[in-house]
């Protein structure tokens, strides 16, 4: 894997859509954490159990900007349609060490 910031995010991303788990793990660190208003910095294993097994939620999701605010933070802006046909668009703030997420935190945003 290629442990450019960036990449590790969008690849975390398109395993995320495709639900590819094994794939994913490998790219989040053992002492991940992930908050979003639904979530209190839960680790990885709940983040797994609980918040990866959500794609079928969407019917498509585009990531609209994908950008390094500094070595090792990446923002992610990116707009999502539910399968009900509503349409948000969230950012999220990712942090990448050697390689691997360390951290996210969700904002999300309003209909798009």
């Amino acid at each position: 894997m290629d442990p450019n910031p960036v990449a590790v995010v969008e690849a975390a991303f398109r395993h995320y859509r495709s639900q590819n788990r094994d794939a994913a793990l490998p790219l989040y660190a053992d002492d991940f954490t992930f908050t979003s208003p639904q979530d209190d910095h839960i680790g990885k294993a709940p983040f797994f159990d609980r918040c990866f097994p959500t794609a079928s939620r969407f019917r498509q999701q585009r990531l609209l900007t994908v950008t390094p605010a500094s070595p090792e933070l990446v923002l992610v802006y990116y707009e999502y349609e539910l399968t009900t046909g509503e349409r948000y668009r969230n950012m999220e703030a990712i942090t990448v060490r050697e390689g691997l997420i360390h951290d996210v935190q969700v904002f999300f945003g309003g209909k798009a």
